[in-house]
């Protein structure tokens, strides 16, 4: 089982970070890329790179052939599948054992038994792990699913039984909400994991996120490295990572490993896991109690806190356990120190709509390992950079650890502070708001955070943004534009942010009000980074006073992003009213459904099912209702 030349099916962060540990040890490595990565960091990366060609995923590292042709043309004699993508994929793993490569990962058996959120918690029942009632049959009729949600009761949460991320889950609170949560859910599992597969359960709807590290060899050890916070998430998707949980005392924290390591063994599990749970706080007796969501066969996305707080490479004992070697450490061994956070860096706007484009400034925050204080950051961001829509928005991870969980607080928000991404949005400032914001610090935050505070957030970035948008236009202005005008001398400017227009007086040449970056965008305008705050300005000096700009726009239903139109449900005639979903746009492995900013009719719809739409495509026109 040992092997010397590793392929990495993957991309991104993840393949660096891969390679990295591989590399450590001696291992030579294999990247491979689809033809939107050809420029990618993991490319050069490693010591060896085949292109898959094609730039959605179903074209490339959705391709088990590919890469299986890949490993043999390479001369690799393992393959590592990361997260996403393949990871999960039993057939996968078989295919990679059949053509006599080591999997590195858990056996196809497991990740069957496990891979699927209704067989896992089939097999949870059966060893008393604690699960939520639901229904997890075969039966993927709507009626039956109907009735199987009278028994269940609502809320209820529609669920695709494969793959993760967020992707294909539903809250329905009431009957008439129900057959349109199904059918969304069914299209965006189909579309992300290539099955429809669904399963109910009964919805909690103040809970915390927790999860526990399982590690398991072939020598019949199987032990849990600590639990992780993840509570903090938008559209069931995580943004911030914490170990540990500040709601998890010890005798909580046995009773939930050992759920964890039973569900694990159960299977026949080797390698790294993640067993995820649902927390309920009674606010009467203040007693907790944990119900299983789902087992990820796999390495998670944020792995790096566990590693934080244990001082262990997870993805070393993973290539060490593939290899027939037994885990490092027994349970009792395991020693948790300090504090570590982590937050998802993301291409999307404040709405949480992901976003394409260049980056075309990039600087980390200052990094540093060791006790006492250390920041990490996983990544494979590069100026120059294409973000396309063919894949998922997270651009990669950063990682505070310290001795206390306010120190750590502290340290990450300052390192996103400095940390500059221009040229596309980010959801760099709002992490950092999230952080500081006192229902996380004290230890608080639910799974429903973000719904409860992302306006009041939303908010108080715009008002860091006032405060400081005339210095930073002017910074901006002298720097990019006053020597290329036609006539530059001093005269009086207008500047244009979050629509609204005003005044700046002359700016002085030779004179820079403050220190800025600041990059000119296509599409006209700079995004600007002064000290913490990141805004986008114009110039609106030479616009007519009023340009009729929000009168059209209102008749207009043009795409936030690219994408792929999935859905049409408007036609010309149709009466809308404001709120109406009118088209259904997959981006970056997620279905968003873009809808009416006013009550009209519909004049005209432009696109079409299956059709590609580029950012700023015009979809639907209207006019006035009368």
């Amino acid at each position: 089982m040992k092997f010397n030349k590793l392929l990495i099916a993957n991309r991104g962060e993840i393949a660096r970070r891969i390679i990295r540990t591989a590399h450590r040890l001696g291992l030579q490595t294999v990247a491979v890329y689809s033809d939107a990565d050809a420029h990618a960091l993991h490319v050069r990366e490693a010591t060896q790179s085949i292109a898959l060609g094609g730039n959605a995923s179903a074209d490339s590292y959705l391709r088990i052939d590919r890469i299986i042709d890949a490993a043999k043309a390479s001369g690799a004699d393992a393959v590592h599948p990361g997260y996403g993508f393949l990871s999960e994929n039993a057939d996968f793993a078989q295919a990679v054992i059949d053509a006599g490569l080591v999997w590195v990962g858990p056996p196809p058996a497991a990740i069957r038994a496990l891979g699927s959120k209704s067989s896992a918690k089939q097999l949870a029942q059966t060893r008393g792990v604690p699960c939520l009632p639901g229904y997890f049959g075969q039966d993927q009729s709507d009626e039956r699913l109907e009735a199987e949600a009278t028994a269940i009761g609502y809320p209820l949460m529609v669920k695709a039984a494969a793959g993760g991320g967020g992707r294909g889950m539903r809250l329905v609170t009431q009957p008439s909400q129900l057959l349109a949560a199904i059918q969304s859910a069914r299209s965006e599992a189909q579309a992300a994991f290539g099955s429809g597969e669904l399963l109910l359960e009964r919805a909690l709807l103040r809970p915390r996120h927790v999860e526990l590290q399982v590690f398991a060899d072939t020598h019949g050890n199987c032990i849990t490295l600590g639990e992780r916070d993840c509570s903090v998430q938008r559209r069931h998707q995580k943004l911030i990572e914490e170990s540990p949980s500040p709601a998890v005392d010890a005798p909580m924290r046995e009773r939930m490993s050992r759920s964890a390591a039973e569900l694990a063994q159960s299977a026949g599990y080797v390698g790294a896991g993640t067993v995820e749970f649902l927390v309920e706080t009674s606010a009467e007796t203040g007693a907790s109690e944990f119900f299983l969501m789902e087992m990820n066969t796999r390495l998670q996305v944020e792995h790096p806190v566990t590693e934080a707080v244990t001082g262990l490479d997870l993805v070393e004992w993973q290539l060490r356990v593939a290899q027939g070697e037994p885990l490092p450490l027994k349970h009792y061994q395991v020693k948790l120190q300090g504090h570590a956070i982590e937050v998802r860096i993301c291409a999307e706007d404040e709405n949480f709509v992901p976003r394409t484009g260049t980056v075309s400034h990039f600087l980390p925050p200052p990094l540093g390992e060791g006790w006492g204080g250390g920041t990490r950051f996983d990544h494979a961001i590069f100026k120059g950079m294409e973000i396309t829509p063919h894949y998922d928005s997270m651009l990669g991870k950063l990682i505070a650890h310290a001795p206390t969980r306010e120190g750590a607080i502290d340290q990450l928000a300052n390192a996103l502070d400095r940390l500059e991404i221009l040229g596309v949005p980010t959801n760099r400032r709002l992490l950092a708001a999230c952080l500081r914001h006192e229902v996380f610090r004290s230890g608080h935050a639910l799974i429903p955070f973000l719904e409860e505070h992302a306006s009041e957030l939303r908010e108080q970035l715009a008002a860091q943004e006032r405060a400081v948008v005339a210095e930073a236009f002017r910074a901006a202005q002298f720097a990019g534009s006053a020597s290329s005008l036609a006539c530059p001398f001093p005269r009086p400017v207008r500047f244009r942010h979050r629509g609204e227009v005003a005044e700046l007086p002359p700016a002085q040449h030779g004179e820079r009000p403050m220190r800025v970056s600041a990059v000119a965008l296509a599409g006209g305008g700079w995004h600007v980074q002064a000290g913490a705050v990141d805004l986008v300005v114009e110039d609106a000096s030479f616009e007519p006073s009023n340009r009729g700009g929000r009168r059209a726009a209102a008749l207009e239903l043009r795409a936030p992003f690219n994408g792929k139109v999935v859905a049409v449900k408007a036609q010309a005639g149709m009466s809308v009213s404001r709120g109406d979903t009118l088209v259904i746009v997959e981006s970056m492995k997620l279905e968003h459904a873009l809808a009416a900013s006013r009550d009209c009719v519909v004049k005209a719809v432009h696109v079409e099912p299956g059709q590609q739409a580029g950012t700023s495509q015009l979809l639907v026109s209207f006019e006035a209702a009368s």
